[in-house]
């Protein structure tokens, strides 16, 4: 396979902002006293706030009018965006600027794929921004993953064709997304929370450029 684009997903791939938008989430579900652990929150990884918000009410059993659910999904971004407004570069998962730039060294085109709405702000308060060819995010697209929209857009904008793209995702709705946009899909967690992944790697740092290739030659 002639990697020519690697596509990342942003939390849990990038960076662990994963966190805050659990800590977010759970605040919110107490305030509406729905149980909310790590197991239900899982459910939202990939996916768009307000499928998340759609997501959450059916866990709590309740029905909201469109007007709350968007008033609620905007409450939690707002807690959200106070948790990673402190971030700095300390918090860019082990080797993931290591292999961004390696990729470029090899002239392999990098493309964010991100349904979160904050990715400009993370990626510059990371100071990685300058390392992506193009920056998809929940600004740019209509569809939620698994809907290949933010990848297919990602490869377009960096004029490479799908077949020709590998995506990075630790959700399984991702992974999804990428087979439906005919990429291969590298899953970053374990075999039993991705099985559909093509590849699974704890993190970038356990991957070079030349290993990627190796692994995706056999695929």
């Amino acid at each position: 396979m002639n990697i020519k684009c690697a596509i990342f997903d942003l939390d849990g791939v990038i960076v662990d902002t994963a966190k805050y938008h659990y800590l977010a989430w759970k605040k919110l579900a107490e305030e509406l006293n729905i149980p909310f652990t790590e197991k239900e929150n899982e459910l939202f990884k990939g996916v768009s706030r307000m499928r998340c918000m759609e997501i959450l009410m059916e866990l709590g059993n309740i029905q909201l009018s469109q007007e709350e659910q968007v008033k609620l999904a905007t409450k939690k971004n707002e807690w959200y965006v106070d948790y990673i407004s402190v971030m700095t570069d300390d918090e860019l998962l082990p080797g993931a600027k290591e292999f961004l730039i390696a990729c470029k060294d090899v002239g392999i085109k990098t493309a964010l794929g991100s349904a979160s709405k904050n990715a400009p702000r993370i990626l510059k308060a990371l100071a990685i921004e300058d390392l992506f060819d193009a920056v998809i995010d929940g600004n740019k697209v209509s569809k939620a993953k698994p809907d290949p929209e933010v990848f297919i857009k990602g490869a377009e904008e960096c004029g490479i064709p799908a077949e020709n793209c590998v995506v990075f995702e630790d959700a399984y709705a991702g992974i999804e997304a990428a087979h439906a946009g005919n990429m291969l899909g590298i899953g970053v967690g374990t075999k039993e929370n991705l099985p559909i992944a093509d590849v699974i790697i704890a993190g970038l740092h356990e991957l070079t450029v030349e290993g990627m290739k190796e692994i995706l030659n056999d695929k």
